[in-house]
C-alpha cells in the first residue's frame, strides 16, 4: 500500500514539475469570427445547440419557479378555514 502511495507522489510531481505542456489548439479566431457575423441571431445562442438548451431550461425554470411562488402566495393569503 504505502509502495502504491509513493508511486502515485511521484507520478503526481512528474506530472506537475515538467517543462513539456500539452499544446492546445487555439480557437479565439475561429469564435470571434462566429460571434460577430450579422446572422441576425442573438449573442447567448450562437455557439449552436447547447445555447439553446441552456436558454430554454432556464427560461422554464424561470416560469415555472415564478408560477410556483404566485400560487404558493396565493395559498398563503387565504388560511384554511377552522371547524
Amino acid at each position: 500500500m504505502l509502495r502504491n502511495l509513493l508511486a502515485l507522489r511521484q507520478i503526481a510531481q512528474r506530472t506537475i514539475s515538467t517543462a513539456s505542456r500539452r499544446q492546445f489548439e487555439n480557437k479565439v479566431a475561429g469564435k470571434q469570427k462566429l460571434f460577430q457575423e450579422d446572422n441576425g441571431t442573438p449573442v447567448h445562442l450562437k455557439d449552436g445547440t447547447a445555447d439553446v438548451l441552456l436558454y430554454r431550461a432556464t427560461m422554464v425554470l424561470t416560469v415555472g419557479g415564478t408560477m410556483y411562488t404566485v400560487y404558493q402566495l396565493a395559498m398563503a393569503s387565504f388560511p384554511k378555514k377552522q371547524d
